[in-house]
């Protein structure tokens, strides 16, 4: 397993980096908590997670390593893979879900884009021994508090990471964020992450049902 990698950052995009190392350019898939500390032309350290698959090797990159525990650990739920688990994370700190899950709090989790009622159940009641307790105490296990808001990375960055986890092309986030931006102006630094992101996903099922 590649659990780090450090070296210089030679590009940088809204779902991910190339980080050099050993000369050789290795394409990572961050989360929006990864990006928005990365520099280009700047020496970073990212914890990583390889998934192995028949066609493919894919990297994906996290700010820390609670946050690649946390996307280890969603993968090992029934219907979870890679995508959503970082999509989960776009819009979840690690300790926001362990208080989700310890609230067992479906309501909160259904509000992230992609995850149904069912689906929800499943996570809390797969998860529950799995998380571990969170690091922050305080009774915080609601949407409006766990979801990440649009503060230090920015909420483009966040919601684009978030729609490509879930599947969507970046072409199509990248038109989404167009229409969420006419929606909301500049209340949309001021406005939750996950409510951009349901906002966002109209916009898509409304292009989609128009084609």
């Amino acid at each position: 397993m590649i659990a780090s990698l450090r070296g210089a950052v030679i590009d940088l995009g809204p779902d991910g980096a190339v980080i050099e190392v050993g000369g050789l350019g290795l394409a990572v898939q961050c989360t929006p908590a990864t990006t928005a500390n990365l520099r280009r032309g700047e020496e970073a350290t990212v914890h990583t997670s390889l998934v192995v698959r028949e066609d493919s090797l894919t990297l994906y990159g996290f700010a820390d390593a609670d946050e690649r525990t946390v996307f280890e650990v969603l993968r090992t739920v029934t219907g979870v893979g890679p995508r959503l688990a970082q999509g989960m994370l776009a819009a979840l700190r690690p300790d926001a879900l362990r208080q989700i899950v310890a609230a067992e709090d479906v309501a909160a989790l259904t509000q992230v884009p992609g995850i149904g009622k069912k689906g929800a159940q499943r996570l809390v009641l797969e998860l529950k021994d799995k998380l571990g307790s969170p690091a922050t105490g305080g009774a915080r296990g609601t949407a409006g508090a766990a979801l990440s808001g649009a503060s230090s990375a920015g909420w483009q960055p966040q919601v684009h990471a978030a729609l490509v986890g879930l599947g969507w092309s970046g072409r199509d986030a990248d038109a989404a964020l167009g229409a969420v931006a006419d929606e909301f102006g500049d209340r949309a630094a001021e406005t939750d992450v996950a409510v951009l992101l349901r906002s966002a996903l109209q916009s898509m099922s409304r292009a989609v049902a128009g084609r």
